[in-house]
């Protein structure tokens, strides 16, 4: 039964996964009339709805009472403010992660920009064996040289990339290719970190990723500030949302949840 489990995890998490590359490459190329969806802003409402399904999960954990779910939160949140502030680290990390992703996808196409991203994988393997003395095995090992030979062929010029070059410049391509990097050591030491943190204390993952989505919504609605706030009070908030871009906000929430160790270590130690 726990096998059965494991690999109908694996291929919700496949799907769910190209799903949103594909979804989320589409919204950004897609031409419209009017302005595009501001990025910022997505990634705010997706923490939100992190916020809102966690909290729902709660109160089904206690038992469907409003009661327990208002002492478990103040409990647990409130009472404990030095514990929820050891989430602000990886909250912001995984923010500035998430608003990487739209930026890897405006400038590079979605096969390139998926198999790159597994990169994430190296990186938490390696924060995992620095930082929590993990070991690993021989073939995980080689798992992992395979995994960077993979990523290197597809970074490799070819005939089809020139074809493109019309449509993504080198200088867009590169931009690219550092947010998705820049995203996947993130990844890694955000991932590994909040694993850390959730082997040391007993609080629920739902607990965790609440406190994780209200630090995530302050860092989130402060880029909006700083990067499009005159947007923003030009146009609104929604600005350019549409039924696709509420599909790619959904599926960023389900993604998987915050991005935790289910998503980076996955691979490796299934």
């Amino acid at each position: 039964m726990s096998a059965n489990l494991k690999y109908l995890s694996l291929g919700i998490l496949v799907f769910q996964t190209t799903s949103l590359v594909l979804t989320m490459r589409y919204s950004r190329t897609l031409k419209e009339e009017g302005p595009r969806y501001l990025s910022s802003t997505a990634v705010v409402v997706a923490e939100l709805l992190k916020i809102m399904a966690c909290i729902l999960l709660v109160y089904k954990d206690s038992k469907c009472s409003l009661r327990a779910l208002n002492r478990i939160l103040h409990d647990e949140i409130l009472n404990k403010p030095m514990e929820t502030l050891k989430l602000a680290i990886p909250s912001g990390i995984y923010t500035l992660q998430n608003n990487l992703l739209y930026v890897a996808l405006s400038n590079l196409d979605a096969a390139t920009y998926q198999v790159t991203y597994q990169l994430k994988i190296l990186t938490t393997a390696l924060f995992s064996v620095s930082m929590l003395s993990k070991k690993l095995g021989v073939y995980q090992w080689l798992s992992l040289v395979i995994l960077m030979t993979g990523v290197a062929f597809v970074q490799w010029p070819s005939d089809s990339q020139e074809l493109n070059s019309k449509e993504l410049s080198a200088g867009s391509q590169f931009v690219g290719l550092m947010a998705v990097l820049t995203a996947c050591f993130s990844s890694g030491f955000a991932g590994v970190y909040f694993e850390k943190i959730l082997k040391e204390t007993k609080q629920s993952v739902w607990i965790r990723n609440i406190q994780l989505g209200f630090f995530g919504s302050i860092f989130g609605l402060m880029g909006v500030y700083v990067y499009d706030g005159e947007l923003v009070s030009k146009n609104g908030f929604f600005q350019g949302y549409n039924w696709l871009t509420w599909i790619v906000v959904v599926l960023q929430c389900l993604f998987p949840w915050s991005h935790p160790c289910n998503n980076s270590y996955f691979p490796i130690w299934l």
